[in-house]
């Protein structure tokens, strides 16, 4: 079977240890994926660096930890930009298979535009961040202008398959902190998960919606279900490795 990396998304983390603490970004489907067979790869680059930056730390990673095979990369939000570009850009088509980005905003996030504008900006967090030589490129790569440019210039590439999952939920049923998210990016473009739209997160085949907010997508629940439950994500993780082994 292929090894399959598990790639985060902005401010995200691979596997935390701590002593006896240890925590994992893809709570628990890491462990069901594993339990089929799959050896696992699990990166940690930069949680708010560039694209670019985040996609060459990828690719470090995988050339050292896959041993000569393909991979599978399952990615979530802004870790499928990265995954694009390392693969568009930086000579890894051949050793990457599939690539799955679930709730990734190839379009942009136009809360990315409005947090960008509002905030960052104006208080000038970004130049904060700059003076303590943190980069933070990954704010500005997450506008529907940046992403805009660099669809533009990022091509599929044609041995490998692309797959996406979106996710949407009503204003309801995301976090007390997503629902001004939610709001502005249902104005710009639609049904969404309190930061990326549908529309923004199809790439290539798209695969399915799942009735998640985008922190649930990775099994991260802090809102209480009382009726309609999607519950544990995991099922959903290997519904979807079911589905691209049937596809080919």
């Amino acid at each position: 079977m292929l090894p399959i990396v598990l790639h985060h998304g902005l401010f995200g983390f691979g596997d935390f240890k701590l002593g006896p603490l240890q925590m994992s970004y893809f709570r628990g489907i890491d462990t069901a994926i594993a339990a089929r067979g799959h050896r696992l790869i699990v990166p940690k680059v930069h949680p708010t660096g560039s694209i670019a930056l985040r996609a060459g730390q990828l690719k470090k990673i995988l050339l050292e930890q896959s041993l000569g095979q393909k991979v599978i990369i399952i990615a979530h939000s802004m870790g499928g930009l990265d995954a694009r570009h390392m693969i568009a850009h930086l000579g890894m088509a051949d050793r990457v298979a599939a690539l799955v980005t679930i709730s990734t905003p190839h379009r942009g996030s136009p809360y990315a535009d409005w947090a960008l504008k509002n905030v960052a900006n104006r208080i000038g967090l970004l130049q904060f961040m700059k003076s303590l030589h943190i980069d933070s490129g990954a704010f500005a790569d997450l506008t529907t202008e940046r992403c805009r440019c660099f669809n533009e210039v990022t091509p599929n590439a044609p041995q490998v398959k692309y797959y996406s999952i979106s996710a949407s939920r009503p204003w309801t049923r995301v976090p007390l902190w997503a629902i001004h998210a939610w709001r502005v990016v249902n104005a710009a473009e639609g049904p969404n998960d309190g930061l990326v739209s549908i529309s923004s997160a199809i790439w290539g085949q798209h695969l399915a919606t799942w009735p998640a907010d985008h922190w649930h997508t990775i099994n991260k629940r802090f809102v209480l279900e009382l009726d309609h439950k999607t519950g544990d994500i995991v099922p959903y993780y290997l519904r979807m490795l079911d589905q691209i082994s049937t596809l080919g």
